[in-house]
């Protein structure tokens, strides 16, 4: 059964740091691209960071470039996202997300729970 679980949300003031956690299990976690979307009252699901299967590229959207980071470790199947110097416009539902590469091209989506984040003072 495949799982993502995100963790860390809750309530922050504006300047504030959250660190979001996503435990992934029932799938290849080495072999799947891992990002966070979030999405906001009223609006659509947008990408905020993605990384790669090894790691190494990362992509940010501009509005969290320079405050948000994103990693991952392989050996604990996890992947996180470090949020800082927060901001009332940041306040969402993150969703961890996992494309998995499987055999003959094929490619599996995967979805978690969502976490609240809310910046307010």
């Amino acid at each position: 059964q495949v799982q993502l679980v995100e963790s860390g949300g809750g309530l922050v003031q504006p300047g504030g740091s959250l660190r979001l956690s996503c435990a992934a299990s029932g799938f290849i976690f080495s072999r799947s691209v891992m990002s966070w979307y979030r999405q906001a009252p009223g609006k659509e699901r947008e990408l905020v960071a993605r990384i790669s299967i090894s790691g190494g590229p990362t992509n940010y959207a501009d509005s969290v470039k320079g405050r948000f980071t994103i990693s991952r470790d392989n050996t604990k199947n996890s992947v996180y996202l470090q949020m800082n110097s927060l901001k009332p416009e940041d306040t969402a539902v993150y969703y961890c997300n996992a494309l998995m590469f499987g055999s003959l091209a094929s490619k599996y989506d995967y979805w978690g729970q969502g976490t609240q984040v809310t910046v307010s003072s």
